[in-house]
């Protein structure tokens, strides 16, 4: 296990704008101090996504194909103070980056919602670098990159900043353009394919007058085949759709690539405790096929949590401006339940019995056990887990996660 975490956000960095300095500082020890969630793995827009306050790139000049007028200016006034207050709670913080939209000029139509990069070589070119700009304009600011994901959600064509790639596409941009680049200009950022999102949807779409069936084996096994663009790659992140394909990578390609989740399903606003059950499920499914990371969307929004284009979304922390309070939702304690126990390094362990299917467990670098246990039931169970000769026996609530640390 790598570790657990979040996206920074704009609009998060919002809502904590409304808390006073003193529950500022409580809630990020609780969401990123060893001693609270200890969410150590976090996501880093390029660009504007539907979180951001408005949409923007990091170079719009049209023709800038040398990056002249690149700049992360706007960065500076929100995400990497954001970023930085985080890292001071927790030091050890994996850095992972994806755009959702190149810049508008690159794109056919040149917007940010909607639409392809238009594929020239100097565009590609220029993309790559773009985002080898990106990893040195952050280094600059004393914040590292670890990861580039090239795509947010390759196969969603939406409303918010959104670009379309095919297979063949990510193949040819990740082996012939921004490996290389990468490899030469930023030697310690690894390149991911990712975020995808696909199978799950409808993919039997019209896609600029062509039919085109997006499923696992014409998109990332069409990258993963390609033995030149797989030496650029550490590993391939999965997200929404993508849970139905991470099964088909891990059992093809695991431990030769690594594997991620991305990000969660993100509700609907309500912040209910059935959404929150259903969060351990996708954890559950994600790390029992092999994912490395699992990422919660947004970790705070202010009340429905409303996107820029008015999509209510579930966030961890509800920041309330009218009172400058912040709620910990469901989400929030069922992600701790086991970030909180589970250790960088840890390994999952295999189960057998009745209660296999509804726990997670990890042998972590210290010798402890970690397990997390759900109980679906309406009324309350015991679980019986018998290890090394010893039987221990918990009483499980109704409906609820429960954590348990064996030292």
């Amino acid at each position: 296990m790598l570790g657990f975490g979040g996206c920074f956000n704009a609009l998060g960095y919002r809502a904590l704008s409304h808390l006073t300095p003193a529950d500022r500082a409580a809630l990020f020890n609780e969401l990123y101090a060893h001693d609270g969630a200890n969410f150590n793995v976090c996501r880093v827009p390029i660009g504007a996504n539907d979180y951001a306050e408005d949409w923007y790139s990091l170079d719009e000049t049209p023709g800038d194909y040398t990056l002249a007028n690149f700049s992360i200016e706007r960065d500076k006034q929100c995400l990497i103070p954001y970023i930085k207050e985080a890292q001071a709670y927790q030091p050890e913080m994996v850095l992972f980056a994806s755009p959702w939209s190149p810049p508008t000029w690159m794109k056919s139509p040149a917007v940010y919602n909607w639409g392809k990069l238009v594929q020239t070589p100097e565009n590609l070119s220029a993309y790559a670098h773009y985002f080898a700009r990106f990893v040195q304009a952050y280094a600059a600011q004393g914040v590292n990159i670890n990861q580039i994901h090239v795509q947010n959600e390759p196969v969603a064509n939406q409303k918010f900043p959104s670009c379309m790639w095919t297979g063949e596409e990510l193949r040819t941009f990740i082996r012939d353009y921004i490996g290389p680049v990468l490899q030469k200009e930023c030697p310690q950022t690894e390149l991911w394919l990712g975020t995808i999102n696909a199978p799950g949807c409808d993919y039997n779409r019209l896609i600029f007058d062509k039919w085109a069936t997006e499923d696992y084996d014409y998109f990332a096994n069409t990258v993963l085949m390609d033995e030149k663009a797989l030496s650029f790659l550490t590993g391939v992140s999965y997200q929404w759709g993508g849970k139905i394909a991470i099964q088909r990578t891990f059992e093809s390609w695991w431990p030769r690539i690594r594997l991620m989740q991305s990000e969660n399903e993100c509700g609907f606003g309500d912040n209910t405790w059935d959404y929150a059950l259903y969060v351990w499920t996708m954890m559950k499914h994600y790390i029992g096929n092999g994912a490395e990371s699992y990422l919660y969307w947004n970790p705070v929004l202010e009340p429905v949590g409303r996107s820029t284009w008015g999509d209510p979304q579930n966030a961890m922390v509800t920041v309330d401006p009218a009172s400058r309070s912040y709620t910990l939702n469901p989400d929030y304690y069922v992600m701790k339940s086991v970030s909180a126990v589970v250790q960088r390094g840890a390994v999952r362990l295999g189960m057998k019995g009745a209660w296999a299917a509804d726990t997670l467990a990890f042998e972590n670098p210290d010798g402890s056990l970690a397990l997390s246990v759900f109980n679906p039931f309406l009324s309350e169970r015991e679980v019986t887990l018998r290890h090394g000769g010893e039987t221990l026996r918990f009483a499980l609530e109704p409906r609820s996660v429960n954590s348990i640390l064996i030292r």
